[in-house]
């Protein structure tokens, strides 16, 4: 790989890795011995990914890769914090990588306790994981609202919708808290996408796409 690949690049080589993962057609690539001595004294990722800590998102598995190609960043429920914007920003700012994937997933845990956290006789929640999907359950809370608004059930509003808009939640939040980030998508240095992981299938479906041409985010 290059020393910096074009953002679309560096979503390519995630497609089709996800591709192997799913078709059973594993390369395995740069897990040799070779490979950790090239890497001793420095790191070039293809891309960051700042995904769920869910044992079952496992990066480099999923998207058929091997050591030195993702910066990996992870907590439960992908939430968006000083820790998280910090890791981001290095991986950006500091090892010049062209793209960053956000990924969440269904049946989420994180996303369960936020519905949970709403229901009128739900227990209380420890102070910190309470503090750690707060940001979910404010998404939940604005998803029943809009429904009430339009005249619907708000108790209908279901875990993969809350996912879906709390990946979108968390990309956004990515852009207003770090100028280094939102400068390098608006300079094309970087690329932006929010995806989600199918536990079932093993397949990522992107959601949201920042500065990457089209036809190559469909792919």
């Amino acid at each position: 790989m290059a020393d910096v690949m074009a953002p679309r690049d560096a979503w390519q080589t995630m497609v089709e890795g996800n591709r192997r993962f799913v078709a059973e057609t594993p390369q395995h690539p740069h897990q040799d011995v070779a490979r950790r001595h090239e890497l001793a004294s420095a790191q070039r990722p293809l891309a960051t990914l700042f995904g769920c800590s869910d044992s079952r998102l496992a990066a480099e598995i999923i998207f058929d890769l091997g050591l030195g190609d993702l910066f990996v960043v992870r907590n439960a429920g992908q939430v968006t914090g000083e820790s998280i914007m910090g890791s981001l920003e290095y991986a950006v700012d500091i090892l010049n990588v062209p793209l960053i994937v956000v990924l969440g997933h269904d049946e989420c845990g994180a996303v369960g306790a936020a519905l949970q956290s709403v229901e009128p006789d739900a227990p209380l929640l420890p102070p910190s994981i309470w503090r750690q999907i707060s940001p979910i359950v404010h998404t939940v809370r604005r998803l029943m609202n809009e429904r009430r608004e339009a005249g619907e059930a708000a108790d209908d509003v279901t875990a993969w919708q809350v996912g879906r808009a709390h990946l979108r939640d968390t990309v956004d939040a990515i852009l207003r808290s770090s100028e280094v980030i939102s400068e390098a998508v608006a300079e094309g240095r970087l690329g932006i996408v929010g995806a989600n992981y199918r536990l079932a299938e093993g397949t990522v479906v992107p959601e949201v796409v920042l500065g990457i041409a089209e036809e190559t985010a469909d792919r």
